[in-house]
């Protein structure tokens, strides 16, 4: 990007945070702190390619006075962590919201790839989810149990592996973005095939509206997630193939910085889907009430986070100008 290019485009941003810092008692906190983390994404920027120009030294001289405005009476480690989790965090998934829309239809549409393809080929639900499995879940759906499958094994040993397991398959999805989008598409057509063929199977025997009420107790979060950490990839992988008017690295390095926040966003919703898949599905059958109360607290809880959330707090900031 051409130097004047770089200053029309930001101008009015660095005036306003110049009257922010002059005004620094009655500006909120949080604005204060993204001013600041966007005058040195500016300055790194500047300091890249145009390091001999008066703008770097304009935006160095700018964001000394910024951080010792802003930090001067302030105990940086507690401060900086909880500015993380409440501000940070949010405008991450603000940044990358529409590879995080791309990631969720690019799973529902190998849901339905998945469910059609079972239902039309037989041989498809043991090619997908193995004859033993799918030999035991018929077994389970004939003895009144579909979902007995999550029955198996000690309630910590199964919510520690499930975690695992989970937390494997997002940062698979994730780190693959680096393959142009393409591995982390892969992760996610896979996983979407899996559990659309895995919904056909009890739709067969008509067990389906009992199978998802144990199902979804921890897969509203589980797959929700991995969704999530899809679009983490994603947002990695098409900042190397649309850069705009930064170069690969660079865009690269802002985005990387944005998609590993959000991923970190996901490990408490992970440990809480291998506990909930643990400890409570296979109690479903001790109250439909349960589950779907369940069911419910889980997806507004992902959709407060990475939806409104973000939402309220772009308009806030004013994130979007």
């Amino acid at each position: 990007m051409r130097e004047a290019s770089f200053i029309e485009r930001n101008k009015e941003k660095w005036l306003l945070i110049e009257n922010n810092l002059l005004n620094i008692v009655n500006v909120d906190p949080d604005i204060l702190a993204s001013n600041y983390i966007e005058l040195t994404n500016d300055l790194a920027y500047a300091q890249t390619f145009y390091p001999q120009s008066k703008t770097k030294d304009y935006l160095n001289e700018l964001s000394i006075r910024a951080h010792q405005l802003i930090y001067k009476d302030q105990k940086s480690s507690s401060n900086k962590l909880s500015h993380f989790f409440t501000y940070e965090i949010f405008e991450s998934i603000w940044k990358i919201r529409k590879q995080l829309v791309y990631s969720l239809l690019i799973f529902l549409l190998a849901n339905v790839i998945g469910f059609i393809s079972a239902h039309y080929e037989e041989s498809f639900l043991k090619f997908i989810m193995g004859s033993h499995y799918v030999d035991m879940t018929v077994q389970n759906i004939k003895e009144g149990n579909p979902a007995g499958v999550y029955q198996q094994g000690s309630n910590w040993g199964g919510a520690l592996a499930i975690t695992i397991n989970n937390v494997q398959v997002a940062f698979f999805a994730f780190i693959y973005g680096i393959f142009f989008s393409l591995g982390t598409g892969y992760i996610l057509m896979m996983n979407g095939i899996m559990v659309g063929t895995f919904h056909y199977l009890f739709f067969k025997y008509n067990v389906l509206s009992e199978a998802m009420t144990a199902i979804w107790i921890h897969g509203t979060i589980e797959l929700s997630v991995i969704v999530i950490a899809g679009g983490c990839g994603l947002a990695m992988g098409n900042s190397i193939l649309f850069p705009k008017s930064y170069t690969r690295l660079e865009s690269f390095k802002r985005t990387v910085k944005h998609a590993a926040k959000v991923l970190i966003s996901t490990i408490p919703f992970f440990i809480m889907a291998g506990t909930l898949e643990g400890y409570v599905t296979r109690y479903y059958q001790v109250s439909v009430w349960m589950c779907l109360i369940i069911i419910a607290i889980s997806l507004l809880s992902i959709v407060y986070v990475y939806i409104v959330k973000p939402k309220q707090m772009a308009l806030k900031y004013g994130w979007d100008k």
